[in-house]
């Protein structure tokens, strides 16, 4: 950013920025709110061309991610410490309306950087994987409790993990508990895989079930879908960056619906299709699997 002394360094680069930049279209004076804000990389863009730092607001359930965003507060930029769907029932509530809103529903390099928040299994490192660490339930208490049904519903659902898989990796784990090492885990998904596989570690879609299950992400998506409207002028856009295909699926099925309301939608899909991560950022291997979905709201609705 140009105003005041932000940081800028990022840790990480933010995925799609140039589609993000290009659909979204930010002009000056324009409002923002970044409901997943991260470490300020899409932000510091799309604020520095806007401007309007009174009138945007960052939102992060991450501590870290807020500690980081502490210095843009100074610049007039309103932080908010919470999930993005409270933050945005709280914003629907004060009558707050934006330019341009983002939601980026992946997991930041940082994140996964970081191996004492447990969201990787590269480096050994505690089972946590809570985004928010103020809650209360972290992977290690989830796989430590859970019955051999419960885990194999979430391996199987969360995770895409064939039926059968999934529930030899949840035996597997209820016959080795107690767990609290990262790679400990790994190690015994490794170990009783089922499947083939070549590139991606077994354990992958395994600790993506573990992690949407303890941060309740796909119900904090569905209960953020049909409020975004509420928080867009008329006109505005807002972009959605999704990184699996159950989020997509919710995304891609909630603009079609409005898509298909004709006249009465609220909300006009701007791409037919998702922008690829592949697109923005071929030497990042983290983002190739991200997809942008882009709307803008209907100047007649108020």
């Amino acid at each position: 950013m140009s105003k005041g002394h932000p940081p800028q360094k990022l840790i990480h680069v933010p995925v799609l920025l140039n589609s993000t930049l290009e659909l979204l279209n930010p002009m000056k004076g324009e409002s923002y709110l970044d409901l997943t804000a991260g470490y300020g990389g899409h932000a510091s863009r799309i604020i520095d061309i806007t401007g309007n730092y009174v009138g945007s607001v960052l939102v992060d359930r991450d501590d870290y991610a807020i500690k980081r965003l502490k210095p843009l507060s100074d610049q007039g930029i309103r932080l908010m410490h919470t999930d993005f769907v409270s933050a945005a029932t709280q914003l629907i509530k004060e009558g707050r309306q934006f330019n341009i809103v983002l939601v980026d529903l992946g997991v930041s390099s940082p994140q996964l950087d970081q191996s004492e928040r447990g969201f990787s299994f590269t480096n050994s490192g505690p089972l946590d994987m809570r985004m928010d660490r103020r809650q209360g339930v972290s992977a290690k208490t989830l796989i430590n409790t859970a019955s051999v049904e419960k885990l194999t519903h979430i391996i199987n659902q969360y995770g895409e993990e064939p039926i059968s898989s999934a529930n030899g990796i949840a035996k597997a784990i209820v016959a080795s508990r107690p767990l609290s090492d990262t790679k400990e885990l790994a190690d015994l998904v490794k170990k009783h895989y089922r499947g083939k596989w070549s590139k991606t570690h077994p354990a992958t879609r395994t600790f993506q079930s573990l992690r949407i299950a303890v941060n309740d992400e796909l119900r904090q998506i569905e209960d953020l879908l049909p409020i975004l409207p509420d928080l867009l002028q008329p006109g505005g856009r807002v972009g959605i960056i999704s990184f699996h295909s159950l989020e997509d699926r919710l995304v891609k099925h909630y603009l079609k619906e409005q898509f298909d309301a004709g006249f009465e939608a609220v909300l006009t899909p701007l791409t037919k299709k998702p922008i690829a991560g592949s697109i923005d950022d071929v030497h990042n291997p983290r983002a190739r699997s991200s997809k942008l979905r882009v709307a803008v709201k209907n100047k007649q609705i108020q």
